[in-house]
């Protein structure tokens, strides 16, 4: 109903907008463009001696250490243009291409588990979506959500500014060929995703009121246990645990809420005086009142948490999908060529960066930082599925990766790329994307303004349960532990508010990729048993041995 509603009144609306295409676009596109940096550039001057720089020269040194371990480096040579000449860094050195090691890792994996299971993350689609539409839904099930809220809460964890400040980011570094690695890092990390939130489901544990504690921390404990090594598996929980605390208020909170403050500010700045007004250098005010809400919801629990996903990520995806169609079919007789870019410069040499490992590594990171595949993270949330089939709930959660990276990062791509939004000098992440934006109508930036918050806001709720689980896990599920979490993710918030955009990527990345390094090793262990419960799921489901709601519901009345 509410779905039917939101439709009806966006598709309207944006139809219209795809007719104004103004005829005076190239004017259109360099006042966006003026704009956009002029608002950037406000921010900017005014960030010194305010508490966004103290914070930012308090975070330099944990930026710097986290930087240094997490994201360890392999150099493979330099970086040259298509003349051949070595592209030079600030130093005035050719500038290294450096391999992040959790890079290759992590999507070393999906390529392995993707083969390893057989392409189920082509096979297990029709499946995945009769789940997902309630076919097989039974409310006696143990568990606390439905299929559908399950898919919601972890979709709304993984389409977040990732999708939209990520992806600007990947190609103003890596160029457009980053694009296309981001895409195939998504199908590959499907599987992953299978594998990860299938063991989440069979390793849970239903406390006696009824509320799951699933995840990486305890397919971990359990299944290396059940192996013969309680030791490694609990050390492994342990860190998994931590690092995913780490994630949640990194990539959950202090991401989400730096990005969609900026966006925020930088509109409100350029409407109220530019570097006069009162909001200039001040994105901590919106971190307050965002912050504020999350609290509101996460009172609640993970049913709470569900209940607003289940009606936020609808109307965030309807609504931002829905605008970039319009800016992408504005450009339609581009579009081929768009894509040719994209694969040309995954393949060659591009400006900045540059070249294949350049494209590759953005793409490969930055799909990685929006899909989660790997990390373990999204399983918490599916493990408080209402069923008796682990396999289920992992086709259900191979869909996650497809929706948020091999359709929404690709459109925000496209968007940027067929703007020429990609070559501006002096923007990424979110303010680049809005310039892209702002190229077709002067008030779009607003709509991607609220998309922005709506996604940010969707993540941020998520990761707090993510990184809730993970810490009642290592401190005990009690009240004063729940409550000390509660207030130090609100506090998070109010910090990554404040911060630069590049601590906070470096931060987000490094906390959130090293969930990465224990949670393969146990998938890789666990891959047999994994795969022995896909075949006998798919088997029972051909036999007709598992029953849809519809023929249990008519055989119960015919008896």
């Amino acid at each position: 109903m509410f779905k039917r509603i939101w439709i009806g009144l966006l598709l309207p609306i944006l139809a219209a907008t795809a007719l104004y295409a103004d005829e005076n676009s190239a004017e259109q596109e360099a006042n966006s463009q003026a704009a956009t940096i002029e608002a950037v550039e406000a921010a900017e001057k005014i960030e010194e001696n305010t508490v966004a720089s103290v914070i930012n020269n308090a975070m330099e040194p944990v930026n710097k250490f986290l930087k240094s371990t997490i994201f360890y480096s392999i150099e493979t040579g330099y970086v040259y243009e298509r003349d051949g000449e070595p592209i030079l860094g600030s130093n005035g050195q050719p500038e290294p291409i450096e391999f992040p090691v959790v890079v290759i890792w992590l999507f070393g994996a999906g390529l392995f588990f993707t083969l390893f299971m057989g392409f189920i993350n082509f096979r297990g689609f029709k499946q995945a979506f009769r789940i997902v539409k309630g076919d097989y839904d039974s409310p006696n099930d143990p568990g606390e959500i439905t299929h559908f809220q399950a898919l919601t809460a972890a979709v709304s964890g993984t389409v977040g500014l990732g999708n939209i400040a990520g992806v600007a980011l990947a190609i103003s570094i890596g160029g457009p060929g980053a694009v296309f690695w981001m895409i195939l890092a998504g199908l590959f990390g499907m599987t992953t995703k299978f594998t990860e939130c299938t063991l989440g489901v069979k390793y849970r544990e239903i406390n006696e009121r009824g509320e799951v504690t699933g995840g990486p921390m305890m397919y971990l404990q359990k299944g290396l246990a059940n192996r013969g090594w309680p030791k490694i598996g609990k050390v492994l929980a342990v860190f998994a645990a931590l690092m995913c605390i780490g994630g949640a208020y990194g990539a959950g909170a202090m991401f989400q809420v730096n990005q969609s403050s900026t966006q925020f500010t930088n509109e409100i700045v350029a409407l109220t005086g530019g570097s006069e007004s009162f909001f200039a250098g001040k994105p901590w005010i919106f971190g307050v009142i965002f912050l504020s809400f999350v609290g509101l919801v996460i009172i609640g629990g993970i049913k709470k948490i569900t209940h607003v996903t289940e009606k936020l990520v609808p109307f965030m995806a309807i609504l931002y999908i829905s605008a970039s169609l319009v800016i992408i079919f504005s450009h339609f007789g581009d579009i081929p060529a768009a894509f040719g870019l994209i694969f040309d410069s995954a393949f060659s040499t591009e400006a900045g960066l540059g070249g294949v490992i350049g494209a590759l590594i953005q793409g490969l990171r930055r799909a990685t930082f929006s899909n989660e595949a790997g990390l373990g993270s999204a399983s918490i949330a599916h493990a408080a599925v209402k069923t008796k089939e682990p396999v289920s709930e992992g086709l259900v959660a191979l869909l996650e990766p497809f929706i948020d990276t091999v359709v929404i990062c690709t459109i925000t791509g496209l968007v940027i790329i067929l703007t020429g939004s990609y070559g501006v000098e002096g923007l990424s992440g979110i303010a680049l994307t809005s310039q892209a934006f702002g190229t077709f109508a002067d008030w779009f930036p607003y709509l991607l303004t609220v998309a922005v918050i709506l996604f940010a806001f969707s993540t941020s709720i998520t990761w707090f349960y993510y990184g809730q689980r993970s810490f009642l896990y290592l401190f005990g599920d009690n009240a004063k532990a729940d409550l000390a979490f509660k207030v130090s993710y609100l506090f998070v918030l109010f910090i990554g508010s404040a911060l630069a955009l590049g601590p906070v990527m470096d931060i987000a990345d490094a906390l959130l990729f090293a969930m990465g390094f224990p949670n393969v090793v146990g998938l890789f262990i666990m891959r047999h048993e994994v795969r022995d419960m896909l075949r006998d799921y798919l088997k029972r489901i051909d036999s007709g041995q598992i029953k849809t709601a519809k023929q249990m519901a008519a055989e119960k009345a015919a008896s």
